[in-house]
């Protein structure tokens, strides 16, 4: 097991533990969450936890052209019900990801501490959100940081209403040129949307 001191660096990410983690402790200064996403890895602790460090092999992705989009989410963007905006709301996005309800989770990985970094982030410049509103309410949406290399790393998104995260995620790979989606770690419902596991090493390659 690694532990970090203040220097900026991490060990390679081959010495991570076989379910990925890497390295504990740090902190979640602006400088060392873009060196560690440029290094593909990334923060993923709960309140009690030091900050943990994560840099899993295989890697769940999606190919913007391999995004599989069903017959009723398609009649469902035709109807135009949800509205689609970018950086509009990105504290209220990540707000309301930290407290979504998921199942296996019995809190939230978002911490207060994680909110203010991202949003340290954000005014960078580094991180976006994607919001989905609903007669002028914000209904779902998503945020990544985007480091300007044609991989968006995905790290959460929620929805108060049925098929809302799906309109995020759809409208945000549709309308941007990436070449990869980084969505970390399996889930079922980004698999349904054309995510799928590539090497660490791979994944590395695009980064």
């Amino acid at each position: 097991m690694h532990f970090l001191t203040q220097k900026i660096e991490f060990p390679d990410v081959t010495e991570a533990s076989a379910d990925g983690l890497l390295a504990v402790g740090g902190d979640l200064s602006s400088e060392r969450l873009l060196h560690a996403y440029a290094n593909g890895i990334f923060p993923w602790y709960e309140d009690a936890e030091p900050i943990l460090w994560w840099s899993p092999d295989p890697r769940f992705v999606l190919f913007p052209e391999d995004l599989r989009i069903s017959k009723s989410m398609r009649q469902i963007l035709k109807q135009g019900k949800f509205e689609v905006s970018v950086n509009k709301a990105f504290r209220a996005v990540v707000e309301n990801c930290a407290r979504a309800k998921r199942e296996g989770q019995m809190g939230t990985w978002i911490t207060d501490e994680m909110i203010e970094a991202y949003v340290s982030l954000h005014k960078l410049g580094y991180v976006k959100s994607i919001e989905v509103w609903q007669d002028n309410e914000l209904v779902g949406g998503l945020y990544g940081v985007d480091l300007g290399s044609g991989v968006f790393c995905g790290e959460s998104m929620f929805a108060k209403v049925s098929n809302a995260s799906k309109a995020a995620f759809i409208s945000f790979v549709q309308n941007s040129n990436y070449k990869l989606i980084d969505c970390q770690l399996h889930t079922k419902h980004l698999e349904s949307l054309g995510a799928k596991h590539i090497s660490r090493s791979d994944f590395m390659k695009f980064l």
